[in-house]
């Protein structure tokens, strides 16, 4: 049993188990009765997306130092207590199914999914 950390929109892997959209906004211009057919998520879970104005930020960070920026103010965030215990459960879950969290954006690199893909693991998560 594990996590997987996905693209939203891209093509579901075999066992993927349970997509789930870590993200502030739901897909632009898509039914909601359409997100789990086009790939983008089953469930919205947004209270461990990034703020809006955290968002904002990590969409203009050009250079390293910005995005050190993004990734401390976003662990801040996910300290707060409800998104703090949501990431205990997602690590918790992760030895007992298969599930997928992921974001839009195209490099993992410059999202916030590589930092929860980091929290997720400093709480002992399952990665696939």
């Amino acid at each position: 049993m594990s996590i997987r950390v996905v693209r939203l929109g891209s093509p579901r892997e075999p066992d993927e188990g349970l997509r789930i959209g870590t993200v502030r906004r739901p897909p632009r211009g898509v039914p909601k009765t359409r997100f789990a057919a086009l790939d983008y998520y089953d469930v919205w879970l947004p209270e461990v997306a990034p703020s809006q104005e955290l968002v904002t930020l990590a969409l203009r960070s050009r250079d390293a130092k910005a995005w050190r920026t993004v990734e401390r103010r976003y662990r801040a965030e996910m300290k707060r207590p409800e998104a703090s215990r949501l990431l205990d459960l997602l690590a918790a879950l992760s030895h007992q199914t298969n599930f997928s969290v992921g974001c839009y954006c195209e490099n993992e690199e410059r999202c916030h999914r590589s930092i929860l893909r980091e929290l997720l693991s400093e709480r002992g998560a399952a990665f696939s």
